[in-house]
């Protein structure tokens, strides 16, 4: 197949009208040049100039090959520029899978800055209630970043962003709702708001509870975190739900462990040394977890104080810009 730089010589010899000139314009060496035309010559299997006693002549096939040889030049050109834009952050695209509590929470304030200094990258989100079910879109090559907590395991590259609280939410009438923070042993015998099977949390909270000789009373099941928060709020039993979650004021009490509990945030992608994802990665890892995240739910009787942990991600009409926008 004929090089770029054998057309290139050959668009150079149809607009300068001479080796001499058109070696100079390339800034090669006229032998250069002439190997460059012999080479595209053996491709086409056919002269595209005439050596003549003064100079050389283009010939109608040259001259005809040279009309799409400037349509390939320029969209090489243009495949440069889209790969210097895309490692720039200038463009490019980004599918990015969260956990469906950690959309709001986390990511709203960075989008909104990547929508408007990065214009002209797309951000595709996908929203999830389990961190392995989002690995298994990752390694089907179907998402490129990864955000949630932790996964049962996988191979790709782990990096993690920080802790989130695991929190207890309660009734305000509920005998737990006069305290700071409870004891995982309280939990027993109280009804319990649970997580159904293909919501991660589910296998958390069994583990969690499971290490500290603890079983729970399941009352029924949801497949979030959000309603499980503002179904115990609303008098249904007992839930612990993800500090997340409670971006959106739940009735009820919202309580800390004693000890305090935390899970890991991670992201995790196959392809870390990707310039646009290592940007992405890089913005998410200097903006940290929300400002009063787990460190800074000591004293909260209620959800006032938490209201303060989640930040500039409380604004539902921003996470509809950003689902819907790019």
């Amino acid at each position: 197949m004929a090089t770029l730089r054998a057309l290139e010589c050959l668009v150079a010899l149809v607009d300068e009208g001479s080796v001499t000139r058109a070696a100079a314009a390339l800034h090669l060496s006229q032998p250069a040049l002439s190997h460059q035309i012999a080479a595209l010559e053996r491709e086409l299997d056919t002269p595209v100039v005439e050596r003549l006693s003064r100079g050389v002549r283009v010939t109608a096939a040259g001259r005809a090959a040279a009309v799409d040889a400037r349509i390939a030049l320029k969209a090489a050109e243009r495949a440069v520029a889209s790969g210097r834009d895309v490692a720039a952050g200038r463009a490019g695209r980004i599918r990015l899978a969260c956990a469906e509590t950690m959309t709001v929470w986390l990511l709203v304030s960075l989008l909104r800055r990547w929508r408007s200094r990065r214009p002209e990258v797309r951000i595709d989100l996908m929203e999830f209630t389990s961190t392995d079910a989002m690995v298994e879109i990752l390694m089907a090559g179907e998402a490129d970043i990864v955000v949630g907590p932790e996964p049962t395991g996988t191979t790709a590259h782990v990096e993690r962003l920080g802790d989130e609280e695991m929190l207890v939410v309660c009734p305000e009438e509920h005998r737990f709702a006069g305290r700071s923070s409870v004891r995982v042993d309280d939990l027993v015998g109280e009804p319990f708001v649970h997580y159904t099977s293909d919501n991660g949390n589910a296998a958390w909270v069994d583990r969690f509870v499971s290490s500290h000789q603890v079983s729970l009373s399941p009352v029924l099941r949801t497949r979030s975190p959000r309603t499980a928060a503002q179904l115990a709020g609303a008098g249904m039993g007992v839930s612990i739900v993800p500090a997340s979650a409670l971006a959106v004021r739940p009735a009820g009490a919202v309580l800390r462990f004693d000890p305090p509990v935390r899970r890991a945030v991670v992201a995790i992608t196959t392809v870390p040394s990707d310039a646009l994802v290592a940007l992405f990665l890089r913005d998410l890892r200097n903006q940290g977890l929300p400002v009063g995240g787990a460190d800074h739910v000591a004293g909260v009787d209620g959800v006032d104080g938490l209201q303060d942990q989640v930040g500039d991600g409380s604004g539902g009409g921003d996470e509809r810009g950003v689902v819907g926008g790019s």
